[in-house]
């Protein structure tokens, strides 16, 4: 990977992102395009639910502008190493994907769960208070609705999440929101996602909340019908009690990104299905297993 040099003001022209999550789903699509429109990026990642071979890939998919991609393995709870990056680079903005996110597993670990996604958001708003970098974006969830009595959610819904996973989401978007009526200076924007598929928020001056989805719900068993389709295969399936913390029911109105973001979802379920089928049939063990020489026939 790139030295944390290449990130630097002398790096090239153009702005600079700080992507915290970078080597995730979503995140690793986050960066593909800031790097295509333009912009000098610079991932921190932790690792721990993510691969640095999608960093990877986002290079050959960049082209010439992979110069302008820098990578820190940091863990956001590192307060010192988040200060390093810091230091490395001035960045005009920052977009906060890392944290845990299963609905299940907050369930069982709670505290696990408010360390990385409570603490490691209090590290991250400290370091760039301390820097002077007082744009950011927020990947937050649409667990924070809880399980609104209709749908779809509108961003002026109540924000009751009944799962630590969400409550954690909550907590964070509070503690953006007190930042920004402390210090107008700050620009925020919340992003809950609703199957979301890709995003582009334009600059905004405030602590905003913005829903991103299609706006149409879709069950549990429409996915394994599109799964089915996609994939050529019958998925077997086991019909079983709700997992604790899930939502009954829970889609978006997407219609105020749509207004103010100029941002409206290009793909629905299928596509989605579609595309997640062409990675997992190309990775069927994970990118870890991608990188096995064993696997891959390399002899590195």
């Amino acid at each position: 990977m790139a030295a944390a040099k290449e990130a630097g003001p002398s790096g090239c022209s153009g702005r600079a992102v700080l992507v915290t999550g970078g080597a995730g789903y979503i995140g690793s699509h986050a960066v593909l395009q800031l790097l295509t429109a333009g912009f000098r990026v610079v991932v921190v990642d932790s690792l721990a639910n993510s691969s640095e071979l999608a960093l990877r890939r986002v290079r050959a998919l960049a082209g010439d502008h992979a110069k302008n991609l820098a990578f820190h393995k940091v863990d956001i709870r590192d307060k010192d190493g988040l200060e390093k990056v810091f230091t490395s680079a001035r960045f005009d903005a920052v977009i906060h994907f890392a944290g845990l996110k299963a609905v299940g597993e907050s369930v069982q670990t709670p505290l696990l769960y408010y360390d990385h996604n409570v603490v490691g958001t209090i590290n991250l708003l400290e370091v760039m208070a301390a820097h002077g970098c007082k744009k950011l974006v927020f990947s937050s969830s649409a667990a924070v609705y809880g399980s609104p009595k209709n749908s779809p959610c509108t961003e002026d819904f109540p924000l009751t999440p009944h799962n630590p996973y969400g409550r954690t989401k909550l907590m964070a978007e509070d503690i953006c929101r007190d930042i920004y009526h402390s210090d107008p200076e700050w620009s925020i924007i919340l992003l809950r996602y609703f199957n979301p598929v890709g995003a582009h928020p334009s600059g905004y001056l405030g602590c905003e909340a913005y829903n991103l989805g299609t706006g149409k719900g879709t069950s549990v068993l429409e996915i394994v019908n599109a799964f089915e389709k996609a994939s050529g295969k019958k998925i077997p399936l086991v019909i079983g009690q709700r997992r604790p913390g899930d939502a009954e029911i829970l889609f978006s109105s997407p219609a105020k990104a749509e207004r103010e973001l100029h941002w409206k979802a290009k793909y629905g379920i299928t596509e989605m299905c579609r595309d997640l089928w062409n990675w997992a049939s190309k990775h069927p063990y994970g990118y870890a297993a991608s990188e096995s020489p064993k696997l891959n026939g390399s002899s590195r």
